[in-house]
C-alpha cells in the first residue's frame, strides 16, 4: 500500500508563491538543492492540478539542470484536471479526469511506489478532507511575502493537529518539518 504526502514549498507567511519572486523565492541554496537531486526524493508519483501543472511544467521546460527539475521531468506524475486535454507536453504525466479522492484512494490500495503532492491546494484540501493523506510536509522559505504573496496554502483548511516527525534546516535558514496529520471536527477540549 503506497503512502501519501503533501508536500509544500512556502514564505514564512503562509504563500505558495508571490508576484515578482522567482523560483523558490531566490533562495535556494547549495543543501536545499542537493537535497532535492537526492534519491530519496525522486522515487515517487507527484499528484497535481491543472494549475500547478501549467506552472511547474513551464517552470521544467526553461530551468537550468541544475536546479532540479531535470530528475522532475523523468518521475511519473498524474495530473488531475476537467480542463486540459491529452497528450500533455511534460514528459511521464498522464492526464486523469476522475475524481481525483477515488483515484488516488485506488493509487493507495494498488500501487507500492509512494505518492506525493506537488502545489495543488485544492486538491491537497481535498485529499486531507478524505483521510487520505499519511503526512504532511513543508519546507519553509524565510521570507514574508505579504505585499506580493499569492495561494494562502492554509485557507479553506480544516482544523488539523500536526505531530512532529521529521525536522531538518538547509543551507542555515531553510526549515523541512514533515507531520503526521489528524483531521480534527474542531478546536480541541482542554482539561481543566
Amino acid at each position: 500500500m503506497a503512502s501519501l504526502m503533501v508536500d509544500f514549498i512556502i514564505s514564512l507567511d503562509g504563500y505558495a508563491s508571490a508576484a515578482g519572486w522567482p523560483g523558490f523565492w531566490g533562495m535556494e541554496g547549495p543543501e536545499y538543492l542537493a537535497w532535492l537531486d537526492s534519491d530519496g526524493e525522486k522515487q515517487h508519483v507527484s499528484l497535481m492540478g491543472a494549475t500547478t501543472y501549467r506552472l511547474m511544467s513551464g517552470f521544467a521546460a526553461q530551468a537550468p539542470e541544475d536546479q532540479g527539475f531535470a530528475e522532475l521531468n523523468n518521475m511519473p506524475k498524474t495530473v488531475f484536471s476537467s480542463t486540459l486535454e491529452a497528450p500533455l507536453s511534460w514528459q511521464n504525466t498522464e492526464l486523469v479526469k476522475g475524481d481525483a479522492v477515488e483515484v488516488v484512494r485506488d493509487l493507495k490500495k494498488n500501487t507500492a511506489q509512494p505518492l506525493r503532492t506537488l502545489g495543488s491546494l485544492t486538491l491537497c484540501r481535498s485529499l486531507l478532507a478524505a483521510g487520505l493523506v499519511d503526512r504532511y510536509r513543508v519546507v519553509v522559505f524565510p521570507v514574508i511575502t505579504g505585499a506580493t504573496g499569492k495561494e494562502r496554502i492554509f485557507d479553506e483548511y480544516p482544523d488539523v493537529r500536526l505531530d512532529l516527525v521529521k525536522s531538518h534546516t538547509f543551507d542555515g535558514r531553510i526549515q523541512l518539518l514533515e507531520y503526521e496529520p489528524t483531521v480534527l471536527d474542531g478546536p480541541p477540549v482542554t482539561s481543566s
